[in-house]
């Protein structure tokens, strides 16, 4: 199954890089590149079943305190 997500990947690798290349667009292949990666990543750790926390659970520690602090008396 890791297999075939990797050859999807690929495959979008396939069709998407050349044309950014081509047209010299080096700040969207970077983005494209990092977004890409962040999606196999997390693509082939659910397919071997490994629990990813959740980012909220960051986003609410983040703005936790700003809520106790705005919360009337």
């Amino acid at each position: 199954m890791i297999v075939l997500a990797l050859l999807a990947f690929l495959l979008i690798i396939a069709i998407e890089a050349p044309g950014l290349v081509k047209k010299r667009m080096w700040r969207e292949l970077i983005a494209f590149a990092v977004f890409l990666w962040i999606g196999m990543t997390l693509s082939v750790l659910q397919i071997l079943d490994i629990e990813v926390p959740s980012p909220i659970t960051l986003i609410e520690a983040f703005y936790k305190p700003f809520a106790e602090w705005l919360k009337p008396p």
